[in-house]
């Protein structure tokens, strides 16, 4: 598919283009499991009858914890960002939300331990424990944030939990990578 070239946008009006490789009726089965259904029903009530826009996205993760009714939430994030990791805390906290946070540096391995390929001894980002440690506490959602790209990707393939990212990272464009595209 290239979906940014079709013209057609025949989709837009509930009518496939024909070129899709999926199975549309397994796709609907699939939409028809209770898990699928609780997280896609969770989802509208954030955006449909007019109210796309109206929260931030910090307020729609809030709110889709209780929508959800997620117990253990937790919060992965880079230690690069630890001052807005805290007022990511604070922010959930003040909404009745208990995050358990956990630093990409927990466990203090150096870089030389983990990657068979480094010849630095200083400390690593360590995203398969933090993996570990949200599902040792069994965290039912957990909340990224800044999380180098490549160790997001092993944090995400080993969480046991629902995810969502908040923040990705981007140290050119204050974490907006988008601005890459835009100022030019």
């Amino acid at each position: 598919m290239n979906c940014v070239s079709c013209r057609a946008k025949s989709c837009r009006s509930l009518e496939s283009c024909g070129v899709e490789k999926f199975s549309l009726p397994e796709i609907k089965e699939e939409y028809k499991k209770t898990d699928n259904q609780k997280i896609l029903q969770a989802a509208a009530r954030l955006v449909d009858y007019g109210r796309a826009g109206t929260l931030s996205r910090m307020e729609e993760i809030a709110e889709f914890i209780r929508m959800m009714n997620y117990k253990k939430p937790g919060l992965a994030y880079c230690y690069g960002m630890e001052q807005d990791a805290k007022l990511v805390r604070d922010f959930f906290k003040s909404r009745g939300i208990r995050l358990r946070t956990v630093s990409c540096t927990a466990g203090a391995m150096a870089q030389d331990e983990l990657n068979e390929n480094s010849c630095i001894h200083k400390v690593s980002c360590n995203p398969l424990a933090q993996a570990e440690e949200l599902n040792a506490e069994e965290a039912d959602f957990v909340i990224i944030m800044g999380i180098c790209l490549g160790h997001d990707i092993l944090l995400q393939k080993n969480l046991k939990a629902d995810f969502t990212t908040l923040v990705v990272k981007d140290r050119v464009f204050n974490h907006q990578p988008l601005l890459a595209l835009r100022e030019n």
